[in-house]
C-alpha cells in the first residue's frame, strides 16, 4: 500500500489530486444540480443569424466528444507546473464554475437543434448525444470554458515544449468550433466560456484568492493523512 501511495505522490502531490477531485465534483454539481433546480423554468434562446448560418457538421462529434482525454491530460499538466501557479489554476477553476452555477440558475438558456435525417454512424451519435445531453445549461459554455483552462495551463508553463503549448491552441479552436458545428452552443456561449476562464484566472491572481485556497487544501490534506506531508 505504502508503495501504491509513493507512486500516486510521485505523478501529482496529494493536494493536487483533491484538488482535481475538487474540479470533477464542482463541475458536476454545477451542470447536474442547476439542470433539475432550473428545470421547468422559462429558458432564453441566445441564437443569432450567424449562428443560423454555421452549418451543422456530424463528424465534428468526434472533436466534442474526444476532447476528455485532452481535458484530462492538460489539467494533470496544469498540476504539474509549480505550486503557486497550479494552485492559482485550480483555484481559478472552482471559481468559474461557481460563476456557472449561478447563470445556469439565474438566466437559463436553450436553443434549437436541427432534425437528423442521415442515417451515418456521425449522425446516430449526434442523435444519442442529443437524447442523453438536453439543450440548458448553455451559457457559458462550459465545453470552451474548460478548454481555454487547458490553454492556460500550458500557455505560460516552463516545462510544456512550445510545439505543445501551439498544438493544446490547436485543439482549443477545434474544440470551441465543434460546440456551434454539433449545434450544442451558440456564439455567445462560446465567447462566455473564453472570457470567463481569463477572467477568473485574472481575478485569483489580483484577489490573491490562491494563497487562500493553497492554506485551506493543505490543511485539510495535512487532516486526511494524520498530520503526514504530501
Amino acid at each position: 500500500m505504502e508503495e501504491v501511495m509513493q507512486r500516486i505522490k510521485k505523478m501529482l502531490p496529494i493536494e493536487m489530486w483533491i484538488s482535481l477531485f475538487l474540479v470533477v465534483a464542482c463541475n458536476t454539481l454545477t451542470y447536474y444540480g442547476s439542470r433539475l433546480i432550473a428545470a421547468g423554468r422559462y429558458h432564453y434562446d441566445l441564437t443569432s443569424w450567424i449562428d443560423v448560418q454555421i452549418p451543422f457538421v456530424p463528424w465534428t462529434l468526434g472533436v466534442y466528444g474526444g476532447c476528455y482525454l485532452f481535458w484530462i491530460v492538460n489539467y494533470v499538466i496544469g498540476c504539474r507546473q509549480d505550486t503557486e501557479k497550479a494552485y492559482r489554476f485550480i483555484c481559478a477553476d472552482l471559481c468559474a464554475k461557481v460563476v456557472c452555477l449561478f447563470c445556469f440558475l439565474l438566466f437559463p438558456t436553450t436553443n434549437e437543434r436541427p432534425f437528423i435525417m442521415g442515417d451515418s454512424i456521425w449522425d446516430e451519435g449526434m442523435r444519442l448525444l442529443y437524447r442523453i445531453d438536453t439543450a440548458d445549461n448553455l451559457f457559458p459554455s462550459i465545453h470552451c470554458l474548460t478548454s481555454q483552462f487547458c490553454l492556460i495551463a500550458v500557455r505560460d508553463n516552463e516545462k510544456v515544449p512550445e510545439w505543445y503549448g501551439i498544438m493544446s491552441l490547436l485543439i482549443v479552436v477545434s474544440i470551441c468550433i465543434s460546440t456551434l458545428t454539433t449545434k450544442q452552443h451558440v456564439l455567445p456561449d462560446v465567447a462566455a466560456g473564453i472570457v470567463l476562464a481569463e477572467a477568473s484566472y485574472l481575478f485569483v491572481h489580483k484577489c490573491r484568492m490562491a494563497e487562500k485556497y493553497s492554506f485551506l487544501i493543505e490543511k485539510i490534506t495535512k487532516k486526511l493523512w494524520k498530520g503526514k506531508t504530501a
